[in-house]
């Protein structure tokens, strides 16, 4: 272990760098919650950089809140993982499931000097913090038992394990995303290892694991900066330990805090600001996967203007000098916009079959066995207006709604007499039409326009309201081709007068 005045770096010469061995990185979420959007972008950075450097990238679930961590949670994580392509190249490690080595590295530290036993009582503890904070100092532990001989405790006290950490000297952390950081080691505290119940504390558990998953490279949001610095004794402790001992060394790993992200107003990211777990995104909103995993991706990171990359780009450009340094800011219309590219982009079969279930939820005419193949025939369409699988579901409804069709709002005020008098005479051209193809059926609707001197629109509008019940829809013979002459004459005549 450092002497309690020396000055150290988690970057010096003896400390791990890229390629000096396999990178492995980890994303360790706490199962309290969903996955909400700034840890799916903590996940993406951890395994786009190991697949960037050939290395692996590995899942924790940190479960050790044990009144707090759900199953229902740690399905919805590492659901919500999958869903946005994310694999790992082991079993999920579970902390809790650790606890026995993390109590053995704590003894481990205790028996070497590293690590102490502090005897004070819950009451003398909030005296000590009653006596800060009227004197306006930092709320810190004072070190009272740390050069304390245990017998001076009464027999069978209870005890917490506590870090022996330096008095003096600074810690520099040479930071991949944040740069060089200094925290003098004064403001560190002698922090509890191992409870009164003998319980592991987090602060342990995560070095300790990453420790043995062989963790290269911590990458991690910035609101961890802090615990880095408390992290560090530990491993410097354990590498001394294992020196002496000749056991593998417990080298510092890389570490590289991303900056949290923002509102679009800049301010904290909060629900309003669109602040949801993943699932919400995909089940709620119709987001692709492709969409949220590229908006991640360029939400604090960047290669030149470049807005649009692939998964296989993404691992062939992505390392943590793209990184910036400032929050970055959620805008959801530009995630809204980037997912209308996304829809327009992909398979169309693959679009009827998530957009089937939702339009059995809206069209209860609408079976899946019979209406997915019209479905996707209509893709190529329907996404051209759409923005997310909703709107989709709701353009694709009037291909399967029951005549005679429920006129909306504005197809209802478009059907006027004239209207309807048009629509006659458009029901009895369409008729004797032999070719049901869109250009036969726009050349015909053009040329009766043309004969009764009227535009185009006159004709059409009157015609996509009988034909769809909105007053917007898809293109027009577009329309008339997807639905089929008999059904088409079908929902004219019905309009019609």
């Amino acid at each position: 272990m450092a002497s309690a005045s020396e000055t150290v770096s988690a970057a010096s010469p003896a400390r791990l760098t890229d390629g000096e061995v396999p990178v492995v990185t980890r994303f360790a979420p706490s199962p309290t919650g969903f996955l909400h959007i700034g840890g799916a972008r903590t996940a993406l950075f951890n395994w786009l950089f190991a697949r960037h450097h050939g290395g692996k990238a590995l899942l924790r679930i940190e479960d050790t809140d044990k009144a707090r961590s759900t199953q229902p949670a740690i399905d919805a994580i590492i659901d919500g993982l999958a869903w946005l392509g994310l694999d790992w190249d082991a079993e999920p490690v579970f902390q809790s499931a650790q606890a026995d080595r993390h109590v053995e590295v704590a003894h481990a530290l205790l028996d070497a000097g590293h690590a102490y036993k502090c005897f004070a009582t819950p009451e003398e503890l909030e005296a000590m913090r009653a006596e800060q904070r009227a004197n306006k100092q930092p709320m810190r532990y004072d070190g009272r038992w740390r050069d304390r001989d245990p017998s001076e405790a009464p027999a069978g006290a209870p005890y917490v394990v506590r870090l022996r950490t330096p008095l003096t000297g600074e810690t520099t952390i040479e930071d991949r995303v944040q740069g060089p950081v200094t925290v003098a080691n004064a403001e560190l505290d002698d922090y509890v290892l191992l409870r009164g119940d003998g319980s592991p504390t987090y602060m342990l558990a995560v070095v300790v694991d990453d420790h043995d998953m062989g963790v290269t490279h911590v990458i991690r949001g910035d609101d961890h900066l802090n615990n880095a610095f408390r992290q560090l004794p530990i491993y410097r402790a354990m590498d001394e330990i294992a020196k002496a001992t000749g056991a593998p060394g417990w080298p510092d790993p890389v570490y590289a805090h991303i900056p949290l992200i923002h509102g679009a107003d800049g301010a904290k990211l909060s629900k309003r600001h669109g602040a949801l777990g993943v699932e919400a995104y995909r089940d709620e909103m119709g987001i692709l996967p492709e969409t949220l995993s590229n908006y991640l991706l360029r939400l604090g990171w960047g290669f030149g203007d470049r807005e649009l990359i692939t998964r296989e780009e993404a691992v062939s450009l992505f390392d943590l000098a793209g990184v910036g340094k400032s929050p970055s800011r959620f805008d959801i219309k530009k995630l809204q916009n980037l997912n209308g590219h996304y829809i327009r982009e992909a398979d169309d079969a693959r679009l009827a079959a998530l957009v089937a279930p939702r339009l059995a939820a809206l069209s209860p005419q609408f079976e899946a066995e019979s209406g997915l193949a019209l479905l996707e025939r209509a893709m190529p369409v329907l996404k051209v207006r759409a923005a997310d699988l909703d709107e989709l579901a709701g353009g694709a409804g009037f291909l399967f709604a029951k005549r005679p069709l429920s006129l909306d709002e504005k197809a209802t005020t478009l059907m006027t007499a004239d209207a309807r008098s048009m629509l006659a005479r458009i029901l009895a051209r369409f008729e004797a039409e032999n070719r049901w193809t869109t250009d036969s059926l726009e050349a015909s609707l053009k040329a009766m326009a043309e004969e009764l001197g009227v535009g185009l629109g006159k004709l059409a509008q009157p015609l996509r309201a009988a034909l769809t019940g909105q007053a917007t829809s898809p293109g027009i013979f577009d329309v008339l081709c997807l639905l089929g002459k008999d059904e088409s004459l079908g929902r004219i005549r019905d309009q019609a007068m």
